[in-house]
């Protein structure tokens, strides 16, 4: 059971930016824990309901009443420093502390620490182990980034010592963090708003390495070139996973997928055949992340049965290449919360894998610095698609001042020999969709922001979807 002597000094916690996956997910585990928690956000959403439902209080927009009563304020990343619930606590003396460093504290109130992270893939990785955990009856912790079915939210309080959560790089968050374990699964050219280059990002990820105990356990994707690094910046256990590197430890071979892209492959342990998995989500790249998932659960002493039943079981977290309904009966559309470019790769590989006649995309740019720093990289990743539709770059933290907008985009995929459509409407698309898709088409709405909302607009019953 976590040891929260520590926080125990702040009765009274308020959260700033309430509404994000991870501190949605901190304000449920503290309630549990016997904290008063309130909070506050700009914006409404299916976690604030969710949030509020549990007996969170939350007010969209400031409230400057529970500033007032707090003994902390925790905060994201995405709050500015003159944002007035923040100016008001600082007036009033009242501690503030951003929501990496207080997760951070709640990592070290636990013995056994397990940290995923990378720059793709976190949390349908950190939700495969986790189901395996849980499968083997462990009663652990979980913090994951998006909706899980199994846990009916994004978080979970068990009363054991494991905490398996997702660590995100960005501002260096996860550098606060106590781990006893890491899965690094990748590490890609994002948030270059923050770190500037890929080399400063390789370097964050070596001192995140360098955090593990001499009995803690680093799992690392050999086939990740940015990724060489890290074992010679660990001082613990190395368990390696890959695709094409046969020096991995574990390696998946003789891939195939049926006709809704799922695979089925051989898992090979030091060269030993381990066992055959078959996997409820499609995609190469779920293959990787289940690779990642086995050697990190095996490590742990978890039967390979259990391991096996549990990733079967695994249907995929919320917006991740997501069932939400169909168009006329006929035609299936999926969501996804892809918002870099090897991301939407991945998707578009899935896609070839299920049997189905034309694909379209509808992607909703996130952020204006990632779109103009990977504009040509975005326009070669969503050119495989049939049909492509872009709308408005969702603006996220950011403000214009990169002169880059959604017709840039266009302009570069047509520079590459394919067509795209500029619809900055929902509506507009919505109708454009239903009339012009066929039998046994998929649409896929893509991306971090409002987008999501378009997925619901085009299926037939809303009301009987997933979400």
């Amino acid at each position: 059971m976590a040891n929260l002597n520590q926080l125990r000094l702040f009765r009274n916690i308020h959260m700033r930016g309430i509404g994000g996956t991870s501190m949605s997910g901190i304000a449920e585990m503290l309630k549990h824990w016997g904290f008063h928690v309130t909070g506050s956000d700009d914006n409404a959403s299916e976690l604030t309901d969710k949030l509020q439902a549990k007996g969170i209080p939350v007010t969209i927009g400031y409230d400057f009443d529970s500033v007032s009563n707090a003994s902390l304020v925790v905060y994201t990343a995405a709050i500015k420093e003159d944002d007035p619930e923040l100016l008001q606590a600082k007036t009033l003396n009242i501690p503030i502390v951003e929501r990496g460093e207080f997760l951070g504290e709640i990592t070290k109130a636990f013995e056994d620490t397990i940290c995923v992270s990378g720059t793709h893939g976190k949390t349908t990785t950190t939700s495969m182990i986790s189901l395996c955990f849980l499968e083997a009856g462990l009663d652990p912790s979980i913090q994951v980034g998006a909706i899980l079915k199994q846990l009916n939210g994004n978080s979970k309080v068990g009363n054991s010592e494991y905490f398996i959560l997702e660590a995100c790089e960005y501002v260096n968050s996860f550098l606060n963090f106590y781990p006893k374990a890491e899965v690094i699964l990748n590490i890609d050219n994002d948030h270059l708003d923050y770190f500037g280059s890929i080399d400063h990002i390789i370097e964050s990820f070596e001192q995140y390495v360098k955090l593990l105990p001499e009995n803690g356990l680093l799992v690392v994707n050999s086939d990740d070139p940015n990724c060489s690094t890290l074992s010679k910046c660990a001082n613990s256990r190395i368990v390696t996973f890959g695709l094409k590197s046969n020096n991995a430890n574990f390696v998946a071979r003789n891939v195939s997928y049926n006709s809704n892209g799922f695979p089925t492959f051989d898992v090979y342990y030091n060269n030993n055949f381990y066992k055959t998995i078959s996997l409820s989500v499609p995609g190469l790249h779920n293959v990787q992340n289940a690779l990642a998932c086995i050697a990190l659960c095996h490590t742990y002493g978890i039967d390979k049965q259990v391991i096996t039943a549990a990733l079967k079981k695994f249907t995929g977290a919320h917006r991740r290449y997501e069932f939400v309904g169909t168009i006329h009966k006929e035609v299936s559309v999926y969501d996804d919360y892809a918002h870099h470019p090897t991301e939407i790769q991945s998707i578009a590989e899935a896609t070839k894998q299920k049997k189905h006649n034309n694909a379209w995309i509808i992607f909703q740019p996130h952020t204006y610095s990632r779109t103009k720093n990977l504009l040509h990289d975005f326009a070669k990743a969503l050119s495989p698609f049939d049909n492509i539709i872009i709308t408005d770059i969702y603006a996220a933290r950011e403000k214009n001042t990169y002169d880059i907008s959604a017709q840039d985009l266009v302009t570069e995929i047509t520079k590459i020999g394919r067509k795209a459509l500029y619809m900055p409407d929902f509506e507009e698309i919505a109708q454009y969709i239903r009339s012009h898709t066929i039998k046994n088409d998929i649409v896929l709405t893509v991306g971090a922001g409002t987008i999501t909302n378009l997925a619901q607009m085009l299926i037939d019953n809303p009301e009987d979807s997933s979400y």
